[in-house]
C-alpha cells in the first residue's frame, strides 16, 4: 500500500504546476553563486541539508521524550524553541537542493516539504501554547508535529535512497570499471588542454591532457548523471573546469574537485598511467 502510494506520488503530474512555480521562485530568490554553493554544501563535500536537519529533529525527538516524563515541562519547552528556530537554515538548504532535481523527484520532495512545513507550524503552535500556560495542548501539538515530521522523513528517505536525489551518481560508475589497468589508447591522440571522452567497457570516461600528463574522471555527472563531455570548459591549463550542461555543477578537470554546485561532492577520478606513449586507467 505504501509503495503504491509513493509510486502514484512520483507520477502525480498535477503537482507540476505548483512545483514549477516554486522552483522558479527559489532559483530567483537565491541567485548569488556563493550562496547557492554554501547551501548545497559544495564547500563541505557533502549535502548540507541532512546535516542541518539534525538540530531540529534531535530537539523535537528529545522534547517528545521529556514530555512523557514528569517535571520536564521547562526543558521540553526550551527544546521546542531551539528546534523551531533551527529549522530555518535546514529549510533553506533543502529548498535549494530540491530546485535542482528532476520533475518526478520534485513531486515527492514537494510533499516532503509540505509535511515538514505543517509539522513546523504545529511545533510553533505548541511553543505558543506552552508559553501561555496551556501545557496539555502544547504536548498534544508537539506529538502531532512529530508524527507529521516522521512521515516527511520517510519521504525524504525515499527521495534519497530510492530516487537518488543528492547521491553521487558517478560512484556507481566506478563499480563497473576494471580494478586492473585498462588501455585507453595513444596519449598523442588526445587533444591538448581539451577534454575528450573514451569508453571503457560501457562506462564513459572524461580525459584531460596537459603535456604528457593525463587525468581521468567518470563522465557521468555526480549530481544527476548529466553528460560532462557535452559541457563547456571554463579556464585553461591546471585551473580548467568542466561545467555540466544539465544543472551547472562545475568540476576541476585536473583532479575532479567540485568548484560549484549543485553537486556537493567531488567527481570520481581514476588512476592514470602512461607507458611507451599508451595511456591506461584503473580505479583508485
Amino acid at each position: 500500500m505504501v509503495r503504491q502510494t509513493i509510486s502514484r506520488l512520483e507520477q502525480a503530474s498535477a503537482l507540476d504546476a505548483v512545483s514549477d512555480r516554486l522552483q522558479g521562485a527559489v532559483q530567483s530568490a537565491i541567485k548569488p553563486r556563493r550562496l547557492r554553493d554554501l547551501l548545497h554544501g559544495t564547500w563541505l563535500g557533502h549535502p548540507l541539508h541532512p546535516v542541518l536537519v539534525q538540530l531540529p529533529v534531535g530537539a523535537f525527538m528529545s522534547a517528545a521524550v521529556l514530555d512523557a516524563l514528569p517535571g520536564q515541562d521547562r526543558a521540553a519547552t526550551t527544546l521546542i524553541a531551539v528546534g523551531t528556530a533551527g529549522a530555518a537554515p535546514a529549510i533553506a538548504a533543502g529548498l535549494v537542493d530540491w530546485s535542482s532535481l528532476s520533475r518526478d523527484q520534485r513531486r515527492v520532495g514537494l510533499i516532503h516539504a509540505a509535511a515538514n512545513t505543517v509539522a513546523l507550524g504545529l511545533y510553533a503552535g505548541s511553543l505558543v501554547a506552552r508559553l501561555s500556560g496551556r501545557r496539555g495542548l502544547g504536548k498534544l501539538l508537539g506529538y502531532a508535529g512529530l508524527s507529521l515530521a516522521g512521515g516527511g522523513a520517510y519521504l525524504g528517505g525515499h527521495l534519497s535512497y530510492e530516487q537518488g536525489a543528492q547521491m553521487n551518481h558517478g560512484s556507481s560508475e566506478m563499480l563497473r570499471l576494471p580494478e586492473d589497468w585498462a588501455e585507453v589508447g595513444e596519449v598523442a591522440a588526445l587533444p591538448e588542454g581539451k577534454p575528450t571522452v573514451r569508453t571503457i567497457g560501457d562506462v564513459r570516461v572524461l580525459l584531460y591532457r596537459l603535456g604528457d600528463e593525463v587525468t581521468a574522471m567518470v563522465e557521468r555527472c555526480g549530481h544527476q548523471g548529466g553528460p560532462l563531455g557535452e559541457g563547456d570548459v571554463e579556464g585553461t591549463g591546471e585551473s580548467a573546469c568542466v561545467v555540466c550542461p544539465w544543472h551547472g555543477s562545475t568540476f576541476r578537470l585536473k583532479d575532479g574537485l567540485v568548484v560549484h554546485g549543485p553537486a556537493a561532492g567531488d567527481q570520481p577520478t581514476l588512476r592514470t598511467r602512461v607507458r611507451d606513449g599508451v595511456l591506461s586507467v584503473a580505479t583508485p
